[in-house]
């Protein structure tokens, strides 16, 4: 374990929710100021090599990473996407039952959840105001 994958981990850790590249490197320098955008790159390929780490995909987004609970078990979650910060949170739970909603003769195999809004923090008046300079924009 270096240094720089240690600083990683951590950042994921602390956050407690999916992290873009970026926002990893940003978390991380705190521990390694040297830290850079490639090593953060080579370190998550390597997680996710080891199943430490998995990728949560967005439609539309480039991938956020996370920390496995349990390395090598495979994760069945949904998300909240602020959209004005675009911070991304897991949600606890799974709706289920979605053969009530599924048309007659259709099979459902898999499924994804990816709930939109405003996250707490944006929520109050100035994620209003954010939002509205963000759209004139």
């Amino acid at each position: 374990m270096t240094r720089q994958r240690g600083a990683v981990i951590d950042a994921l850790r602390e956050a407690g929710r999916p992290l873009s590249p970026a926002e990893i490197l940003a978390a991380a320098q705190r521990q390694v100021p040297s830290l850079g955008l490639a090593t953060v790159y080579r370190n998550l390929r390597a997680l996710l090599d080891d199943a430490q780490v998995h990728a949560v995909e967005l439609p539309g987004q480039a991938d956020r990473y996370e920390l496995a609970e349990e390395p090598g078990a495979v994760t069945h979650r949904h998300y909240f996407q602020c959209l004005t910060c675009d911070r991304v949170f897991p949600l606890d739970g799974c709706p289920g039952h979605l053969e009530e909603i599924t048309p007659p003769g259709f099979v459902v195999e898999h499924h994804e959840l990816t709930l939109l809004g405003r996250c707490p923090d944006c929520a109050g008046g100035s994620g209003k105001l954010r939002k509205a300079a963000a759209r004139d924009h």
